[in-house]
């Protein structure tokens, strides 16, 4: 027999084991795990991707973004996320099975004695219906109607988030193609004009050198000769600027096709030219094809349904809940008469705090309806104005272009004339240079004035809400057989530099 100090003595010890498996203390990962991961991390960035094997043309760019762009994967798992979500909450529309099992055991007998309650007098001897050592075990199923109702509404709840979470994702989709665009056509303009910007840089500081010895030796005058130094400096550093803006212009494109750093590829350099983009749409078909497909508007109008289905659960809770239920039991204790029975019943309960809570519940969710109604009048305004202000932002900028074109057709014949003249010794290789310099800079601004038109191109389509893609385009696809549809499809939409080759040849003859 265990005396009342030896089981105390146990329950401390019990108490002081629990504690101490209880402390938990911060553990940071250790060099090697530091390195295993950083390892695996970089091995899997860009695993399972198709090499690059050709020139780069802008939608074999476009289709490795949508492919392997890491931030539109996010997305992608993110929309998967939430469908496996959805599919788990189906499963509480079912219900609840519990099977139990125990084991049970004390050192002496359950016994005790029974009193008459009248007359005082025990009535029994001391005994016992139950054995020291009992298992049992139980399978029994519960269906709660109210619960039920509840799941079914959440169920719808989740349905619609991951609608939205598709609409999120929609909208990664439309800034990566935007990006793809931009950063692509600034990288054709770098390769093209990098050499040629550091080419001029090296002759910019010969000549420097040269002044300052032609200053050094008072061949000319000192005031002469350092403003001829500061504006060769002020060239060197608009080259500078210039590189500035090119230089990122590949990593930034490597980073949104999802290859590593430093990787090296070709790009097909396509000329720029003006008329190569045109809208089809007119502004009013635009307005309506944005209102029925941007992802803002359509990621509201789910959470309102959201928030409607708030209200039909608060309605519910308000009921009465019925639970039935059914089991199947079973006890090895010997004195039973009954060691195997079935059970079922039904019970049936109602929260009342849930009737006085019911009137605040409505309010806000009355509230929050009222909140995402605005939210969509706001949104509607936002995109009607992004639409008109794409669109606006579209001309004006085919405008700059043609200017730029222009402009630099006009550079490009002083220059020739420049050279000429410094040919003949009638003027100094500082002014050669600078003309130069201007050159490069109006075939520079010539590239990144159409760059912001193929941004403002695509810019017109995502202020619509129209898929880059297209209805039609599965993502699965290998990337040249999905770069062939994306050509097709932005052709259509007015892309004349997308033009299969064949097209482009009819048009010629």
């Amino acid at each position: 027999m265990v005396s009342k100090a030896g089981t105390i003595a146990i329950a401390l010890s019990l108490h002081a084991m629990l504690l101490a498996g209880c402390a938990v203390a911060p553990l940071p990962l250790t060099d090697a795990e530091l390195q295993v991961r950083s390892a695996d991390a970089l091995t899997r960035v860009t695993a399972e991707q198709e090499p690059i094997s050709a020139p780069v043309d802008l939608y074999e760019a476009m289709a490795r973004a949508l492919k392997y762009n890491l931030d539109h994967r996010v997305e992608v798992m993110e929309a998967s996320l939430r469908l496996r979500e959805l599919d788990l909450a189906h499963y509480s529309l079912l219900p609840n099975a519990v099977a139990n099992s125990g084991y049970a055991a004390r050192n002496n007998d359950h016994a005790s004695n029974s009193v008459n309650v009248i007359t005082g007098v025990e009535s029994l001897a001391t005994s016992t219906s139950q054995e020291r050592r009992i298992g049992t075990a139980d399978v029994s199923f519960a269906w709660n109607i109210l619960d039920f109702g509840l799941s079914y509404v959440r169920a719808r709840q989740a349905a619609d988030k991951f609608l939205i979470a598709e609409e999120l994702r929609r909208k990664v989709v439309h800034r990566v193609v935007e990006d793809v665009r931009t950063a692509y056509w600034r990288a054709v303009s770098a390769d093209r004009l990098l050499t040629r910007l550091r080419t001029l840089e090296a002759r910019v500081r010969k000549v420097q050198a040269d002044t300052r010895e032609i200053s050094s030796e008072r061949h000319t005058s000192p005031i002469t000769a350092v403003t001829y130094e500061r504006e060769l400096v002020e060239i060197k550093r608009a080259i500078q600027e210039l590189e500035r803006d090119l230089v990122v212009a590949r990593t930034q494109l490597s980073s949104l096709m999802n290859l590593k750093p430093g990787t090296k590829f070709e790009l097909v350099h396509p000329q720029p030219a003006t008329g190569s983009l045109a809208l089809k749409m007119p502004v009013r078909d635009l307005l309506h094809v944005a209102m029925e497909n941007r992802a803002e508007l359509r990621e509201v109008w789910y959470r309102q349904r959201i928030n409607d289905h708030e209200l039909d659960a608060a309605m519910l809770e308000l009921l009465p809940g019925l639970q039935l239920y059914a089991g199947t039991n079973f006890d090895s204790n010997d004195f039973l008469y009954n060691n195997e029975w079935i059970n079922w019943g039904a019970k049936a309960g109602w929260n009342l705090m849930r009737v006085v809570q019911y009137p605040a519940k409505r309010e806000v969710v009355e509230g929050q309806a009222q909140l995402l109604d605005e939210r969509a009048l706001a949104v509607t305004m936002a995109v009607m104005t992004q639409v008109h202000v794409s669109r606006v932002r579209f001309l004006h900028l085919e405008k700059e272009l043609s200017t730029a074109v222009e402009y630099l057709d006009v550079q490009r014949r002083l220059v020739d004339m420049m050279r000429q003249e410094a040919a003949a010794d009638r003027i100094s290789e500082q002014t050669l240079i600078r003309e130069e310099m201007n050159a490069l800079v109006a075939e520079v601004k010539r590239d990144i004035a159409f760059a912001s038109l193929q941004n403002a191109f695509a810019n017109v389509y995502a202020s619509t809400g129209l898929d880059p893609h297209g209805a039609d385009v599965d993502p699965a696809l290998d990337i040249q057989s999905l770069a062939a549809q994306l050509r097709q499809v932005w052709f259509e939409r007015g892309d004349y530099g997308a033009a299969p080759r064949r097209a482009r040849v009819s048009e010629a003859k």
